[in-house]
């Protein structure tokens, strides 16, 4: 499979070490130094594209992959208010898109048993939720879109919980999520659920970038060849 690099920081050149151990080759690598070799031309040499970008370029990469033909796969974050505009243009031109907040196939077994957990939760009001998520100081938003995921999966069965606050608040209907930046972390996502009687939380800890760059060719190999769009539920049959 020719692989077509959007976004060749830390996260394109893990992609990269990954994608040729497992057979592929790397057929244009675009980073903020050569933003002109992003065409559409260039584009149509590969198979698929992986896209890691940022939230000011995202939505327009994923759309020229659309126009060129080729299934896109993203894990860019801070553009999500134009999803569905992505999804529409995708299904417009018949193409394949898979998106998701964090490739990894641990945080995606922990998104399930987030959800899980949160159903658990959902009746017992002595409980108070919150969530704490915790990066490498590089990384520049917050809170994260995996923490985002996790929020909006309580949301959606908490009827205690009404939105999510990246900041303190004394507004019991909302859901906290702590944002910490320190150096060297990857990534940890923890969930807490806190009575006056115990504690239940859930943790993931990613000790390196190689699980989510697993995640996002195992999510390319996916998508090449198939049209729609996808998540990594489908990837991983959960």
């Amino acid at each position: 499979m020719k692989i077509a690099l959007i976004g060749y920081g830390k996260m394109g050149h893990a992609i990269e070490e990954i994608a040729l151990r497992r057979r592929h080759s790397v057929v244009l690598k675009v980073s903020i130094d050569n933003t002109e070799d992003n065409t559409l031309e260039n584009l149509r040499n590969a198979d698929v594209a992986i896209e890691f970008t940022g939230p000011e370029s995202a939505y327009d990469n994923i759309n020229k992959c659309f126009e060129a033909g080729i299934p896109v796969v993203s894990g860019s974050t801070g553009w999500l208010n134009r999803y569905e505009e992505a999804v529409w243009n995708c299904k417009a031109q018949n193409g394949a898109f898979l998106y998701a907040s964090n490739f990894s196939i641990g945080v995606n077994i922990f998104f399930e048993v987030n959800k899980r957990l949160a159903q658990l939760m959902a009746s017992q009001k002595e409980y108070e939720v919150s969530i704490e998520e915790t990066h490498h100081t590089q990384k520049i938003d917050a809170p994260s879109g995996t923490a985002i995921t996790l929020a909006e999966q309580i949301l959606q069965v908490n009827p205690f919980k009404k939105q999510w606050v990246n900041k303190e608040s004394t507004n019991p209907s909302d859901l906290l999520i702590t944002s910490k930046r320190i150096d060297p972390a990857p990534g940890t996502h923890r969930i807490l659920y806190h009575s006056d009687t115990d504690d239940v939380e859930i943790i993931h800890t990613a000790h390196n970038r190689s699980g989510f760059a697993l995640g996002a060719v195992l999510a390319a190999e996916f998508v090449y060849g198939r049209r729609g769009v996808f998540t990594m539920t489908d990837v991983l049959g959960l």
